[in-house]
């Protein structure tokens, strides 16, 4: 969206019925939902003694980080080191890097960062990253806190559990500018298995892994005070482990339609609501039977299914890419979409649909009540 199209917005701030006269596309975040969902999750934690420690990669917003915080939230999960950076400037001061930063020119980036948060954390996965970091670490004579980075059948990042992983541990341990703090592992690869007992199975076993390999750290007398890991499609299977120190999740705040699939896939809807919707307006509506909308492959993720309509379409209709600039809208016979005629749908992947946009659109019920921007936009390095 345009800076013009953002000042259009601003000043539409607080009007009755405003919500439906945000300039299009646009990301829209349900503020009420959203809401909810921070709270639940916060509840959840809190009740299974973890912290949570959220993925700050789905909404790339310091307002929204702040805002978990303020529920109870340890900081946040950086996937890279640029969303930490904005996140840093933005005042968020609990920060942990999910991924190994390796480069020459990003490690000296991380001990710049290191040198003005009160705690930053990084994984490390390599021997070769271990002594890169200890070096850069003791040039500056300033401690940087790291984890362990155990990879339990996602095969991204991450060390395999046992013999290596301890040895990694015991060579962070002794670098005299690194402080062991513990492990990570996520296991991405089961987030989205629909059926719940084969996720539960598959994510217990991940968790035994891990368990396995904090008792071999602290068997070595090694730091294991901190055990990150899970997410949003195990965030009811890995308290019953009993091994994590503090959870992960990320997309529990939107509920993209990928994570809906797996809550259905549940059994159960889980507690969290879908709040974030692209909004997009009807431009053209010459052709029978459909309708052509202002947001295309430019305003979704494309990685997943084309988006779920979710109101102002006739019930029926469907949605489909019509370009770059454009969807279309499939009605059912007889049905009509006038121009300007405003619709919402579900995100197909929260993630990366929420890169695309420089800002929310924050709506309680029709009234548009904020704009928060998106700072970590684009943060990919």
């Amino acid at each position: 969206m345009t800076s013009d199209a953002l000042a259009a917005a601003k000043a539409l701030t607080g009007q009755p019925g405003s919500r439906a006269m945000i300039p299009t596309p646009a990301l829209v975040l349900d503020l009420d939902a959203f809401e909810r969902n921070v709270a639940r999750m916060a509840e959840h934690c809190k009740v299974n003694g973890l912290g949570l420690r959220p993925h700050s990669k789905t909404h790339k917003s310091v307002t929204i980080a702040k805002a978990q915080v303020a529920a109870g939230a340890l900081g946040v999960c950086c996937a890279k080191l640029g969303e930490a950076e904005a996140m840093a400037a933005g005042g968020i001061e609990s920060i942990l890097i999910t991924s190994p930063v390796v480069t020459a020119q990003g490690i000296e980036r991380l001990i710049a960062l290191n040198a003005k948060l009160p705690d930053l954390m990084v994984v490390v996965d390599n021997p070769e990253n271990a002594r890169a970091l200890a070096a850069a670490a003791a040039d500056e004579k300033r401690t940087l806190k790291v984890l362990v980075d155990l990879d339990v059948g996602l095969h991204r990042t991450g060390i395999r559990p046992g013999a290596d992983a301890t040895d990694l541990a015991e060579l962070l341990d002794a670098a005299e500018f690194l402080e062991l703090r513990g492990l990570q592992a996520y296991a991405g690869h089961l987030m989205h298995i629909h059926d719940f007992a084969e996720r539960r199975e598959k994510s217990l076993a991940a968790m035994k892994a891990l368990g396995e390999q904090s008792d071999a750290l602290r068997a070595k007398g090694l730091c294991c005070d901190i055990v990150s890991g899970g997410g949003t499609g195990s965030y009811n299977i890995d308290p019953e482990a009993q091994v994590l120190t503090e959870l992960q999740g990320g997309s529990y705040i939107f509920m993209d339609k990928q994570y809906n699939d797996v809550a259905l896939g549940n059994g159960a809807s889980f507690p969290f609501e879908t709040s974030l919707f692209v909004q997009m307006s009807v431009v053209s509506n010459n052709t029978k039977n459909l309708a052509t909308t202002d947001a295309g492959f430019k305003s979704f993720s494309t990685d997943a299914e084309p988006p779920v309509l979710f109101s102002g379409a006739p019930e029926g209709a469907g949605y489909f890419f019509f370009g770059d600039e454009q969807g279309g809208i499939l009605l059912p016979d007889g049905a009509q979409l006038p121009l300007g005629s405003v619709l919402t749908a579900m995100t197909p992947h929260c993630d990366p649909t929420v890169n695309l946009y420089d800002a929310y659109h924050v709506v309680r019920g029709d009234v548009l009540v904020d704009i928060w921007p998106i700072e970590a936009r684009g943060r990919s390095a």
